[in-house]
């Protein structure tokens, strides 16, 4: 078996010459820029309308703590790619309100390029084994290390998880299930 097909890492730039800088851009192989593309193409299909989505009027508090169960199962079904970009906007507003986050990022980033640029010159060889593209991306995790903590990227981290929990938890259970979804939800006496 070829090395390169069983590398789930694989170069941009090794498949498309002359491509540029996003070319030369490393991803892992199943995420080309077409499937990232796709992938939000999907999500953005089946994205609710904004305005349904904080209609104040379809909020009320749930009865009791089953019908929370219920609103939050269907609501996450109904709303995932609204969540979603909740989720990526407080990522993204996270990494731009922090400057000091913003200059970790660009240390990895340039960690990661300035390896990668070596090995396209010749083979990166360590303790007789030479590095993977894996081994390349953990070296520079490795490298910008000390800088992210410094940034506070844990904090960032888990302010982003916590925000993101109080932000679709609070809307997943209160906002109420349309009328379609109540008949399917309702259970049968046994």
């Amino acid at each position: 078996m070829d090395g390169k097909a069983s590398d789930p890492f694989s170069s941009e730039a090794e498949q498309l010459p002359g491509a540029g800088v996003v070319g030369r851009l490393w991803l892992p192989k199943g995420l080309s820029g077409n499937v990232i593309k796709d992938w939000v193409d999907r999500r953005r299909k089946s994205i609710r309308p904004w305005a349904s989505f904080v209609d104040q009027r379809k909020f009320s508090k749930p009865r009791n703590f089953g019908e929370v169960c219920q609103r939050v199962v269907r609501n996450l079904d109904t709303f995932h790619s609204n969540y979603i970009f909740i989720f990526l906007g407080l990522i993204l507003y996270c990494i731009i309100s922090s400057p000091m986050l913003l200059i970790a990022l660009g240390v990895f980033a340039g960690a990661f390029y300035i390896i990668h640029l070596k090995t396209l010159e010749k083979k990166l060889v360590v303790f007789g084994r030479e590095l993977t593209q894996g081994h390349q991306l953990g070296l520079a995790g490795g490298v910008s290390f000390p800088v992210f903590w410094l940034a506070g990227a844990g904090a960032a981290v888990f302010w982003v998880l916590g925000a993101t929990l109080a932000v679709i938890g609070s809307h997943a259970a209160f906002h109420e299930l349309e009328s379609s979804d109540m008949d399917e939800l309702l259970m049968e006496t046994v």
